[in-house]
């Protein structure tokens, strides 16, 4: 088996040199910091919007994933901050405080922007205020795609009591729309991945794909990482024992350095698949011919 003519131990060699160069480890640690600051004022932006969607419990989902994703310290602590806030603020959050939390949940956007263009090897070259415009219609497509894919979460949810109550298909219906929903979040991850590969980076030229190796690679990455980190934490690592009251805080920047690991190294992945393809961009370049300025 060969990718675009490369073998695998070939291109698993170039893909370790690449990391290296590109400090993936040390971008996946700032990620993590950037997300941290990032991901409070997402979630509560989100969730102010929920009550104007016409479907109900859209939260409460979202809030119930959240403490199946999150080791169980971390998920108490973010679910009940993003509660206690929303809760207070919904209605300031919509008028005077709408620009600023909107410009606050862009920041992880444009962390990750700065980190994919270290991936693909180009300058930063959309100015300030035009990148920080991306990653702020980023963060509000995300919050949109977030809001769908819950939405249809919950529909199925609605609709598979429905068929009980009426036809009474019991264990066989519920085995199916639990298989669905995580089809959705498995299908809402690799949009995410795939929409930020290719707008996020200040690239051109590249075609938008829905399915990408390197999607594929970061959807399962985190997924696994994810459950992996969860039961680490709850049976062998005591982040309270160490750190205190803060060890929720180090619990959640933890997984979130694991989401920002599986991004990049997707990204990376990515990037060579690129370069081994006839006609595409080489490396360094912003489209196929034309270098980095």
């Amino acid at each position: 088996m060969r990718i675009h003519g490369v073998s695998p131990w070939q291109f698993l060699k170039e893909l370790q040199g690449k990391i290296s160069r590109d400090n993936v480890f040390n971008g996946a640690a700032a990620l993590g910091f950037y997300l941290t600051l990032a991901i409070f004022p997402a979630a509560i932006l989100t969730m102010t919007l929920i009550p104007y969607l016409p479907i109900q419990n859209v939260d409460r989902a979202m809030l119930d994933l959240i403490g199946q994703a999150l080791p169980q310290d971390a998920a108490q602590m973010f679910t009940g901050i993003v509660q206690e806030i929303t809760g207070e603020q919904r209605g300031g959050l919509l008028s005077t405080g709408l620009l600023a939390t909107v410009w606050a949940t862009s920041t992880g956007m444009y962390a990750i922007m700065q980190q994919l263009n270290i991936t693909y090897e180009v300058e930063e070259a959309r100015g300030f205020l035009r990148a920080r415009a991306v990653a702020i219609g980023l963060s509000l497509l995300f919050s949109a795609m977030l809001l769908v894919s819950f939405s249809l979460i919950v529909l199925g949810g609605i609709v598979q009591d429905w068929l009980v109550a009426r036809f009474g298909f019991g264990d066989a219906v519920m085995t199916f729309f639990a298989t669905l929903r995580w089809v959705i979040i498995v299908l809402s991850l690799m949009l995410a991945f795939s929409l930020t590969y290719y707008l996020a980076p200040n690239v051109h030229g590249q075609k938008f794909r829905f399915v990408t190796i390197g999607g594929v690679l970061a959807t399962a990455l985190l997924l696994v990482a994810s459950v992996g980190f969860a039961i680490y934490v709850q049976n062998f690592a005591d982040y309270s024992a160490v750190y205190g009251g803060i060890g929720a805080v180090v619990a959640l920047m933890l997984w979130l350095y694991i989401a920002g690991l599986a991004m990049l190294v997707g990204s990376e992945v990515n990037v060579l698949v690129e370069h081994h393809t006839a006609g595409a961009k080489r490396l360094g370049e912003r489209a196929p011919g034309v270098p980095a300025t």
